[in-house]
């Protein structure tokens, strides 16, 4: 198997990827970045973004995307296609295996995955991707004001969700399968005093349909049951709230992480419990999962691998 030494290795491609690129490639780290499976990251499936700094106009997702990958490469980052499949990061230098073929030895590493929005798992979700269909409110909900959505959960994300879209659109639905909310006590007082959300209890999506984009949802209330019954309700978006799974996966065996998988990091810093090993990005944030904040991190990353070299670099050679 081929094997490469670098000094810094950026594993992911997201606004957490590449900006930590940019600025390790500046403080003259070299890195080598892989891309993963999504080049660019969830906002690639994203259509307009309005919310991040710099684009008064806002921006397609994929045209960010580039363009923070232009000025990686801008810079000297080292930008490829690949997927880690394996990690060993128990002593240095840290080794990561890309897609089964090739062993990169890592001083440090910056863990940039991100995390991947839950779906039901409809092939009308695909279809309407950036059409009417979404997994961040905070990302599109503008887009709906005085519209009418959907929330699809009812745990407190949903519930954050469906009150944060309720402040823009003029009807919010939200679409729960059991018969009550999962969310915490508070959270179900806001949502049953809220005017306009209303909750459609033991209520199944089961597809969507419109031209060209999302004008309804197909529900179904009392799914297998004696008295079940089918409707269409009108909506013009359908956001999924039923939460994210971290890629964490890979590094799992070495890295702490919480219950749902998203990796822990010190309080206010990107570093793990391994020296020269850091996360940034949606793969560590359970909270914000927002693209300006993912990009925070991958700076502090990087700065921190910077830090880290200065002072590992320093101690080997004082023992010269």
């Amino acid at each position: 198997m081929e094997n490469e030494k670098v000094r810094c290795l950026i594993i992911g491609s997201g606004p957490a990827g590449y900006t930590a690129a940019i600025y390790a490639s500046r403080a003259n780290l070299n890195p080598v970045l892989y891309e993963g499976l999504t080049p660019g990251g969830q906002l690639t499936t994203t259509t307009d973004i309005e919310n991040f700094p710099g684009y008064p106009s806002g921006v397609a997702g994929t045209q960010m995307m580039e363009d923070l990958r232009q000025q990686a490469e801008r810079f000297g980052a080292d930008i490829r296609f690949g997927i880690a499949t394996a990690a060993d990061l128990e002593k240095t230098p840290y080794t990561i295996t890309i897609d089964d073929k090739k062993v990169i030895e890592a001083e440090t590493i910056i863990i940039a995955t991100g995390a991947s929005a839950k779906y039901l798992g409809l092939p009308d979700e695909d279809k309407y991707a950036g059409m009417g269909v979404s997994a961040c409110a905070t990302c599109d909900g503008f887009f709906y004001r005085k519209k009418v959505v959907a929330v699809v959960g009812g745990g407190d994300t949903a519930c954050e969700e469906a009150i944060y879209l309720a402040g823009l659109a003029s009807k919010v639905y939200m679409i729960v399968r059991k018969s009550y909310l999962r969310a915490s006590r508070i959270m179900q007082e806001r949502i049953k005093h809220h005017p306009n959300i209303e909750v459609l209890f033991e209520h199944n999506a089961v597809g969507l349909y419109g031209d060209p984009g999302v004008e309804g949802v197909h529900l179904v209330k009392r799914l297998g049951e004696a008295d079940e019954s089918k409707y269409d309700l009108p909506i013009d978006g359908f956001f999924l709230a039923i939460g994210h799974h971290p890629n964490s996966d890979v590094f799992a065996t070495y890295l702490e992480t919480d219950e749902t998988g998203y990796i822990k990091t010190i309080p206010g810093s990107p570093r793990t419990e391994i020296p020269g090993v850091f996360a940034a990005g949606d793969v560590a944030d359970p909270v914000y999962r927002q693209a300006i904040t993912a990009a925070a991190t991958g700076c502090q990353a990087a700065i921190e691998a910077e830090r880290y070299l200065a002072e590992y670099e320093f101690k080997q050679a004082m023992k010269l």
